[in-house]
């Protein structure tokens, strides 16, 4: 395969442009939205823009993305004809497998994405080291194969499983931490002087909220009853704490310390190396000096700032075989390290 279509020239259609462009795809691009096609142009995410969705099609590619919105990709399926190996990127995968009509088609996505949206936040690396899962559902094992190896191609691992299987599983990791994190929001902003206050925990705790809310409306309409049956179960979780939080303290301690195992099994691939920046200029630079030299993967970084000023700590998530590479070559351009 050599000629990409891409419908939705978002961000995860942009970055897909980007990876399968440096791997010597001819990629094409169309979005409603003349604007966002026309950056995807202007940053190279894609190589020509056609002027409709049909114009997209008639080019005849080997491979067809759509990377819109859940309810776009919906309506693009409906009546599509084409024999382009097909996927989409949807963050709910039951209604768009059940709207496929097409004869080569996979339903996947991929669990990366920033808090961000559109062209100019594309990154070829995006989805470099994420999980990417590609649903079984009418698929053949020769497109699946085919896919998998496209997945592969941008850095990312696939994953074979059901539709179902990703609802339910996207519903209790992706879909409820964004409601909590918009409740979190504004529960506190309801208590005086909450806000004021807000730092590190907080901060990571709500970091989705941030994201756009067009954006979920459809995945998390889509995907209710699972959404809904994921919030009762963590409503019965904090029901049952809060009874231990007035009785039974060690039933709490277990609960924390289950939580607390758990979440190891998280990151037991990665190594968070924090960083104090001093509010002075050349700290960034000093960085990139660092990472240039230790050529570490870094899997995910974050810069929280102190809130009235005053520099801040920078998280870089590494593989545990990149921490000492990494430790050595931030102290050799004299940073301080923290912990």
């Amino acid at each position: 395969m050599t000629l990409v279509a891409i419908a939705g020239t978002g961000l995860i259609g942009s970055s897909i442009g980007f990876g399968l462009s440096r791997a010597g795809w001819a990629v094409w691009g169309w979005d409603p939205d003349a604007n966002a096609a026309a950056a995807a142009l202007a940053v190279g995410a894609v190589d020509e823009i056609a002027g409709s969705f049909d114009d997209l099609i008639a080019i005849d590619p080997d491979l067809l993305v759509l990377a819109g919105p859940p309810a776009a990709t919906v309506a693009s399926l409906q009546g599509l004809s084409t024999e382009a190996l097909t996927i989409d990127v949807a963050g709910v995968k039951r209604p768009i497998v059940a709207a496929a009509g097409v004869g080569r088609f996979v339903g996947t996505h991929p669990m990366a994405g920033r808090e961000v949206s559109g062209p100019d936040a594309a990154t070829p690396g995006l989805f470099r080291g994420a999980t990417w899962v590609i649903t079984t559902d009418g698929a053949s094992d020769d497109d699946l194969a085919a896919v998998e190896a496209l997945v592969r191609s941008l850095g990312a691992t696939p994953a074979r499983m059901t539709a179902a299987e990703h609802d339910a599983a996207v519903a209790r990791i992706s879909h409820l931490p964004q409601l909590v994190a918009a409740a979190m929001l504004v529960n506190a902003a309801g208590t005086e002087r909450a806000m004021d206050l807000a730092a590190g925990s907080f901060r990571d705790l709500t970091r989705v909220a941030a994201s756009d809310p067009a954006l979920w409306v459809d995945v998390l309409a889509m995907n209710r009853d699972e959404v809904t049956d994921a919030a009762d179960g963590l409503m019965e979780v904090l029901g049952t704490v809060g009874e231990a939080l007035g009785r039974d303290h060690s039933a709490l301690s277990a609960t924390l310390d289950d939580a607390r195992l758990l979440r190891a099994r998280v990151d037991d691939e990665a190594i968070a190396v924090r960083v104090a920046l001093a509010d002075r200029p050349g700290e960034l630079a000093k960085m990139g000096r660092a990472l240039e030299r230790s050529a570490v993967d870094v899997r995910d970084l974050q810069l929280r700032h102190a809130p009235h000023g005053g520099g801040g700590i920078l998280t870089l998530t590494v593989r545990p075989s990149d921490e000492e590479h990494l430790r050595s070559a931030l102290a050799a351009e004299g940073l301080d390290l923290v912990g």
